[in-house]
């Protein structure tokens, strides 16, 4: 920790230990560069580390093996009787997944020589950062500085959030018990995530959604299966759904729709997004642009329009994606230092960490209609897949999109086990332009679930083997 002193000068400071913020510090350390990390929560890792990402994650993991015991192990020829919850344990090892991966950050810091520096950092103008803390404010000078301070759950006019009966994914993760009936408000990623940990943990779970289907921007056959499935899963519905208030009322809480009877239950989570953490970066008076939606205007090398200040992650345009703004941090520093660095937007996956999970890479099938490219299509099913058999997780397909001239990979889209883990083959393939045909010539060892990727790619020309 830094002490306040006369300004401490850096190469780079930047402002914010998420995903983004810590990985770029650490990278620009590894090209040479002394470089501080200013950030106000007491660990690093920011919201996807600390109450994001890594916390749903376990708790998804723990669910699944809990349904799996109760349900499951016996077609396995496995007998287990007396199966039953143990939520504080649960939650003890989600935290203490957090903590050794916070901790390992800590110690990459001091690894690489990045100075942690506590506090919430605002711009001061002239390549100085004011950082205020709990002591005497500690002033940092900097030749660049790096704005990547994430975001907050967005609010819901009308829904008054009080973190506690109705609250944002943050207190979901870490609900003292299991809700009898919870409502979730928003069918995106957060919500069907977290909707699935309570749902099989034994809460009635109702997922309120504006839009007429599930999972924007996810390509739309691949989200009508996913509804289907979450659906036989006990998950429900209301679709085309306008929330137009929640409020806690006695030891319950009842959620206002429009056009239809109020909506009673005991705990609402808000799932309906989020928005940049621009508050208290002083980014007006230093001259640093946003756009309508309060996110930070950057150029192509994430320059904002004032000289030596960039960012990157949420606070920008894009998807709000860790791993976006880890790549973005990387590319931005090597700018920086070596006058090389970009990314490939078109080849940044998307996962949704459900059972099946939901995974894409690059254009669905709709922005293809859309833009009027021309496009082949390979589909796979995931039940037609010994692997898949052999785990008895046979629902789902893979999609491949390819151009209809150059057979060039537009697009992959996927339902299924483990499909975040197969979407990195397809990201590669987007990414360093692969065709179809390569992929579907590619060697995959049998018996796996990769095959499937194969198949689809096969399935591109009519080649699929065994479907």
């Amino acid at each position: 920790m830094l002490k306040a002193e006369s300004p401490k000068k850096f190469d780079l400071v930047v402002i914010g230990g998420g995903p983004g913020g810590y990985v770029a510090s650490i990278r620009a350390a590894q090209l040479g560069w002394k470089v501080a990390c200013v950030e106000k929560e007491p660990v690093l890792g920011g919201t996807c580390l600390r109450v994001g990402c890594i916390p749903s994650k376990a708790l998804l993991e723990s669910s699944e093996r809990f349904v799996e015991a109760r349900e499951d192990l016996a077609a396995h020829g496995i007998k287990v009787g007396g199966v039953e919850l143990d939520l504080a344990r649960m939650m003890k090892r989600k935290d203490e997944i957090v903590r050794v991966l916070t901790l390992g950050i800590d110690a990459l810091f001091k690894k690489n020589k990045v100075v942690r520096v506590r506090g919430q950092g605002r711009l001061a103008g002239g390549g100085k950062v004011i950082v205020e803390g709990e002591g005497e404010a500690v002033d940092l000078a900097a030749r660049h500085i790096l704005i990547a301070s994430g975001s907050r759950s967005a609010s819901l006019p009308g829904v008054v959030v009080d973190h506690d009966r109705i609250a944002t994914s943050t207190e979901a993760l870490a609900y003292p018990g299991v809700p009898q009936h919870l409502v979730v408000i928003g069918a995106g990623a957060i919500g069907l995530e977290l909707g699935s940990v309570w749902s099989r943990l034994g809460a009635k779970v109702t997922v309120l959604e504006y839009l007429d289907r599930i999972l924007p921007g996810m390509d739309a056959e691949i989200a009508s299966e996913a509804l289907k499935s979450f659906k036989r899963q006990r998950l429900a519905f209301r679709l085309g759904a306008r929330v137009r208030g929640a409020r806690a009322e006695g030891s319950g809480c009842v959620v206002e729709v429009e056009g239809t009877s109020p909506v009673e239950c005991d705990r609402v989570l808000v799932a309906v997004g989020r928005v940049p953490c621009t508050e208290g970066l002083g980014l007006e008076s230093a001259g640093v642009k946003t756009d309508a939606n309060g996110r930070i205007v950057v150029d192509e090398r994430f320059a904002t329009s004032v000289e030596g200040v960039y960012a990157i992650g949420d606070v920008i345009g894009g998807a709000m994606l860790a791993h976006k703004a880890e790549e973005e941090g990387i590319a931005c520093v090597e700018r920086l230092v070596t006058g090389f660095g970009h990314v490939d937007y078109q080849a940044v996956p998307n996962v949704v960490y459900t059972q099946p999970e939901v995974a894409s890479v690059g254009r669905t099938e709709e922005e293809l209609r859309e833009t009027g490219v021309g496009y082949k299509k390979g589909v796979f099913p995931y039940r037609a897949n010994g692997r898949a058999r052999c785990l008895g997780h046979t629902e789902g397909m893979v999609k491949v999109l390819a151009d209809a001239k150059t057979d060039r990979i537009l697009g992959v889209h996927i339902l299924g086990a483990r499909a975040g883990d197969l979407v990195a083959e397809a990201a590669v393939a987007v990414a360093f332009s692969s065709s179809s045909e390569d992929v579907a010539r590619a060697c995959h060892a049998h018996p796996t679930l990769a095959e499937l990727l194969k198949e689809a790619a096969l399935a591109v020309d009519g080649r699929a083997i065994h479907a």
